[in-house]
């Protein structure tokens, strides 16, 4: 029993790591929306800590892919009978001075350590769960890649990650420290990346001259899109799953291409596998599977993403 107990642990350290570089603001509002519970019968349930315990298939998903997920579970329930209710969590998680892991924004209740899948944008994540024999395998179900966000019509002329040099444009951009796509080549081609070099934490604390960085991580309610329908900014680097899911809102926004390697296409991949604790193995071995087919990839691309393969 003591063994099991830190085996528990012991997987959900590197989850909750794994989920940790992902840090919210603790003046977010709709921390609750971080848990959602897809019933069959069509009805999401929203803040059900609990659910984590006793759900069909409990899902801990890193990465932004939130918009995917009615669309894709509502298809899986479909095919698959035995799963009547979904938990999917996308909140990162915070170890507590007993040791206990608990949601950030409900300290009410822990969440459960032993979820059936675990998805991550770092492989490396994966590979670790997997050198620990908590996972036996995994595959890369999807990827995404960077892309500009302007303002509908392009009024300024944006034409490429280069024009992040100039000198007459707001910028939105990630927290450096927290957020990994800010620390990409993209931003090489901007004023602003001799300052993060110099002072990362400076540059993450207050705002550099012309550009506004988010405190948050790219996730909706994503602040660059309203910076930009405000008018209060005029360009920020997003996933292009944002633009997509941005657009089909309605949101005064539109897309600009980042050009290979620039745009992490070829080393943006989301990873997901079955741990080895979980209470729902049946189910979270079907939905690995259910994964790989041509109904689950044609839902995340009409969302923007691309194509994956097994791992």
């Amino acid at each position: 029993m003591i063994k099991a107990i830190g085996t528990m642990r012991l997987v959900f350290m590197v989850l909750a790591m794994a989920l940790f570089g992902q840090v919210l603001a603790e003046s977010d509002a709709g921390h609750d929306n971080d848990y959602r519970t897809f019933h069959q019968e069509g009805k999401i349930a929203y803040g059900n800590v609990g659910d984590s315990y006793t759900a069909d298939l409990v899902m801990y998903l890193a990465g932004n892919q939130f918009m995917v997920m009615q669309d894709l579970i509502k298809d899986f329930q479909k095919k698959i009978q035995t799963s009547k209710r979904c938990m999917s969590k996308r909140s990162p998680l915070a170890r507590s001075s007993k040791g206990s892991y608990s949601n950030r924004a409900d300290q009410r209740q822990n969440t459960a350590m032993n979820p059936d899948v675990y998805a991550s944008v770092n492989l490396g994540h994966l590979k670790k769960l997997k050198s620990m024999a908590l996972m036996d395998n995994y595959i890369t179900y999807t990827h995404n890649k960077l892309e500009l966000m302007v303002a509908e019509g392009n009024p300024k002329g944006i034409k490429g990650p280069q024009d992040l040099a100039r000198d007459d444009l707001v910028q939105s951009h990630p927290n450096p420290l927290t957020e990994e796509s800010s620390n990409s080549t993209v931003l090489k081609c901007s004023r602003i990346w001799g300052c993060m070099k110099k002072s990362p934490v400076a540059a993450s604390a207050k705002l550099l001259g012309s550009t506004r960085q988010d405190l948050v991580h790219l996730s909706p309610p994503s602040e660059t899109p309203h910076r930009i329908e405000q008018g209060e900014a005029d360009v920020g680097i997003v996933w292009t799953t944002e633009v997509v899911h941005a657009k089909k809102e309605g949101r005064k926004v539109d897309g600009v291409a980042i050009p290979e390697p620039f745009n992490k296409q070829d080393k943006v991949g989301y990873a997901i596998g079955v741990l080895g604790n979980g209470r729902n193995q049946d189910n979270a071995t079907r939905y690995l599977a259910y994964l790989a087919t041509d109904d689950a990839q044609n839902i995340y691309s009409k969302y923007g993403f691309g194509r994956g393969e097994q791992g």
